[in-house]
């Protein structure tokens, strides 16, 4: 099992930053995916950013050149570590709920579990 809480979201101006947060917490195996998703009224849920336990980075069109995802602690392990998005240049179209993501193996079977947050609302308005 693995818990996941986000923080960091709130209102911001168009081009201003927020930097999101999460912390995880329980247990992996055999492989690591953490990653920011986010979902605006109406709208399907969409990748932001995900980072693989070896540091790999897939991005967004979207947000390319704007956010960053980072984590903390030690590269190359399938340990949970503290999770980040770093948004800049804020645009309204980035207004959503922003959720945390892991992805990772489970023992006895080649299906890989996903969990999440219960996401941070981030609204970009002037």
């Amino acid at each position: 099992q693995v818990q996941l809480v986000e923080s960091g979201g709130g209102l911001v101006q168009p081009g201003g930053s927020l930097r999101l947060s999460c912390t995880a917490s329980g247990s992996t195996f055999g492989f690591l995916v953490m990653g920011w998703y986010r979902q605006a009224p109406g709208k399907e849920r969409e990748l932001v950013a995900e980072i693989t336990s070896g540091g790999s980075t897939n991005i967004a069109d979207s947000v390319k050149g704007r956010f960053t995802i980072s984590k903390d602690g030690t590269p190359n392990t399938v340990t949970l570590q503290p999770l980040y998005l770093q948004m800049n240049s804020l645009k309204p179209e980035d207004t959503a709920v922003y959720y945390c993501n892991v992805r990772t193996g489970q023992r006895g079977s080649s299906r890989p579990l996903d969990y999440w947050g219960r996401g941070t609302q981030v609204t970009v308005s002037s």
